[in-house]
């Protein structure tokens, strides 16, 4: 079980930012651009880091300029309520979206009622298409993703492409490259040398 972070107002932000960039672009922002979301200086925003750096929940990556990186196993406190979870935004079930919207919250009380349950380092994500409608996944659906930057063959992923469109598929390692799999014969596969997986889907939920 991941230890409980005690973690200052603004070190939980900086936590979520950095995990909101990584998701929705595959990469960490800069310390200027932190300091510019949060309205306090860079030095600061470095005090922060090397904070949650000593606490066990950053991790700094060799050779990389956006080097801050959640460590692995630390949940994100937003991802461990017990029924709400960050909705990150949209993912793209039919061609590729170029990036995922504005941040918001799934509180699933509010959508199912008191019937669901309770999950760790998990965020949703609402679907914007229809290429995964054979499996059961349909536009406008709720997607719960586990974060997690790798995937069996024939786990359902969040995938960011090489041109930095994501894309919710299936995932099969081929031979010299990835497929991503739609579950709709109206839609082409997707095959790329590499991407990166962003998480892969837990759970789907409904309204009706």
């Amino acid at each position: 079980m991941t230890p409980k972070l005690n973690l200052t107002p603004k070190q939980l932000k900086i936590l979520k930012l950095i995990r909101d960039s990584r998701v929705r672009f595959g990469y960490s922002p800069t310390m200027q651009e932190i300091a510019d979301e949060l309205g306090v200086s860079k030095v600061t925003v470095f005090e922060h880091a090397e904070a949650l750096i000593k606490k066990g929940a950053l991790v700094r990556e060799p050779n990389k300029a956006r080097s801050l990186a959640i460590a692995e196993g630390v949940v994100v406190p937003d991802e461990d309520l017990p029924l709400r979870y960050p909705l990150v935004g949209k993912i793209a079930a039919g061609y590729p979206i170029e990036k995922y919207e504005d941040q918001d919250e799934l509180d699933l009380m509010n959508v199912f009622g008191p019937r669901v349950g309770a999950a760790g380092a998990t965020f949703a994500l609402c679907v914007d298409g229809d290429s995964m409608k054979d499996e059961g996944i349909l536009d406008g659906d709720y997607v719960l993703i586990e974060r997690r930057d790798t995937a069996r063959d024939g786990e359902r992923v969040v995938a960011l492409l090489p041109d930095g469109a994501t894309t919710l598929k299936t995932f099969f390692k081929e031979k010299d490259r990835i497929r991503l799999q739609p579950a709709n014969p109206d839609f082409d596969p997707i095959y790329v040398k590499d991407c990166r997986v962003q998480g892969v889907v837990i759970g789907v939920l409904r309204r009706y």
